[in-house]
């Protein structure tokens, strides 16, 4: 009989133990570089890329209805200026609110007025069918107002219920974060965001 079989059997437990151990340190150290990679390849997208955005109030009804999620991409703003019609998020002048919605009704350089609850840009009515005939009220905003070339009039389509530049003037570009271009959810409300 061998009698070194026990202790080879113990060192060979031992050393599986160890190499056990070794394997599952490696791999919980993998899984948390793995973790911290996705942690910030996230927050980089939603920095630079696309980010998400909850709708609380209804001063954009009914094109985003209050509780909509909407997806803004932030590329656009870095390459080219708003345009006219375009429903951008931008950083609320006030600070109430980090971010908010509206719709860019005029852009740098033309004139923006209201005449008999019609919103006038450079001397002629804005069409306007997503304001579903609501009547534009002027704010406390003297009008006309001509825009600076880094400027934007920026709108709620639910004009009774939009705190907007008529109330908060013009807003520089530079506080564009990005374009909304689509619903994500409720489901029943998910499609795109018509651009001009």
């Amino acid at each position: 009989m061998n009698v070194t079989e026990p202790n080879e059997t113990v060192a060979t437990t031992e050393a599986e133990k160890e190499k056990s151990g070794s394997q599952f340190g490696r791999w919980l150290v993998e899984t948390a570089v793995m973790i911290a990679l996705a942690f910030l390849l996230a927050q980089g997208i939603k920095t630079f890329v696309v980010q998400p955005f909850v709708i609380p109030t209804g001063s954009m009804e009914p094109t985003i209805m209050t509780g909509d999620r909407v997806l803004a991409e932030k590329i656009t703003v870095r390459f080219r200026d708003p345009l006219q019609g375009e429903i951008v998020v931008f950083d609320d002048p006030t600070g109430r609110h980090p971010q908010l919605i509206k719709r860019v009704i005029a852009v740098g350089g033309q004139t923006v007025d209201i005449q008999d609850g019609t919103v006038v840009v450079d001397g002629a009515p804005l069409e306007e069918p997503y304001v579903h005939g609501k009547v534009t009220d002027p704010g406390t905003v003297p009008l006309p107002v001509t825009l600076a070339l880094d400027e934007v009039w920026l709108m709620g389509d639910n004009r009774p219920n939009s705190g907007d530049s008529r109330f908060m003037g013009p807003i520089p570009e530079s506080m564009v974060q990005g374009r909304a271009f689509a619903i994500y959810w409720p489901t029943g409300r998910i499609g795109s965001l018509s651009s001009p």
